[in-house]
């Protein structure tokens, strides 16, 4: 059975905490008099992370955005992604009843285990689907060594 340390990080745990809270209610809205008013909801991108033994793969779903759109970085160890899905412009022969899908700008931030080779990271963009390949290094695979027996 393998253990790994992580690193306690209570500001991260209280946002994740939160985020929890938010789905489990849905989306927020505002009622004046009674009646619902119409709100543009804050949005997070959901990401799937995975791990096999060349890498780690990130997946983030960004519905109706270009890549010029998104920016993903790497510095000190954590890898983060962020840009701004626009809403459409409104025109004036359409009537909006209803506004669920989430606009506006995201950030999202992951903590890479010590073994990832921060130099070698590269993401795609394809169908609204960001896939960032964060390699591991090369000393931090295992490696066989042959016992010679005399």
């Amino acid at each position: 059975m393998q253990k790994t340390l992580t690193r306690w990080e209570p500001l991260q745990e209280m946002e994740e905490f939160q985020n929890r809270l938010s789905t489990l209610f849905g989306r927020p809205f505002r009622r004046t008099n009674g009646r619902e008013e119409i709100t543009l909801p804050e949005w997070t991108p959901l990401a799937d992370i995975t791990e096999d033994e060349k890498e780690y793969l990130i997946k983030a779903e960004l519905p109706e955005m270009k890549k010029e759109d998104v920016k993903v970085t790497v510095e000190n160890g954590v890898l983060t992604m962020s840009g701004e899905r626009k809403f459409e412009k409104e025109e004036k022969k359409k009537k909006y009843h209803r506004v669920e899908r989430g606009y506006g700008t995201f950030m999202r931030s992951f903590t890479l285990p010590d073994d990832a080779d921060f130099s070698k990271v590269n993401a795609e963009f394809k169908n609204g689907l960001l896939t960032v390949h964060v390699p591991k290094s090369e000393h931090a695979k295992p490696k066989q060594i042959d016992v010679k027996v005399a």
